[in-house]
């Protein structure tokens, strides 16, 4: 009888053990989950934000578009910083003060033709640059799509008379690959590595004076960009 009474209580041990651990693991994905929504970001604005708050030492991490516990803690410690409510969300307030749009256009929302035109731009005047470079150059063209001083739709901005290298040359008829659609999309969903820039240029080969009297943003690989 105390064999069976022993057998029991380990049995009823275990199992309490195990359903704890389960609590553990449950609790944790909930935790993931809540901080995903949380975030309430995608992909390429939470690498706007680290690659933001990482150039300006807040964020440590890598710049991977996974909005985890070390990017909550920049942007707590961002936000601490910058009087802000401190609570690892990025929400209109945190969002303004990082120079972030809040509400960006994502790439479902923009037709087939006008994404397919941007992707060629991209290929065309920065195929031979690093796929952050890339990106860059299709965030300039949103920038002046936004900007009231440039035409308000993406065909506008590209066609605009010697606004890009690559219409005067005839590149922007190459066809676009995968890695210039990926980045036109980045872009649309909010990724902008330029920091608002609305121009860019290769300091080895510009003439025109003009351009440099703008104010850099950030150089990234052979493009400067600028405001």
């Amino acid at each position: 009888m105390k064999k069976k009474i022993v057998a029991i209580t380990f049995a009823v041990v275990f199992a309490f053990i195990a359903i704890g651990s389960g609590a553990v693991i449950i609790s944790n994905n909930v935790m993931q989950n809540i901080e995903c929504v949380e975030a309430a970001l995608t992909t390429s604005q939470t690498r706007t934000v680290q690659d933001k708050l990482k150039r300006w030492g807040y964020y440590t991490g890598n710049v991977d578009g996974i909005y985890g516990t070390l990017t909550k803690k920049a942007v707590r410690y961002f936000q601490s910083k910058n009087g802000l409510s401190v609570d690892g969300i990025v929400g209109p307030k945190t969002a303004a003060a990082l120079g972030m749009a809040w509400n960006t256009t994502d790439d479902s929302s923009v037709s087939s033709s006008d994404l397919y035109l941007l992707a060629k731009c991209v290929y065309a005047e920065a195929r031979g640059e690093s796929y952050t470079g890339q990106v860059a150059v299709a965030a300039v063209i949103l920038n002046r799509v936004e900007s009231p001083d440039f035409p308000n739709t993406i065909a506008g901005v590209i066609y605009q008379p010697w606004a890009f290298t690559a219409v005067n040359d005839g590149q922007i008829n190459l066809e676009p690959n995968q890695t210039a659609y990926n980045a036109a999309r980045d872009a649309l969903n909010g990724w902008d590595p330029t920091y608002g820039a609305l121009y860019y240029y290769n300091a080895s080969t510009a003439t025109n004076k003009w351009i440099y009297s703008k104010t850099t943003t950030v150089t990234i690989g052979n493009h400067v960009f600028a405001i």
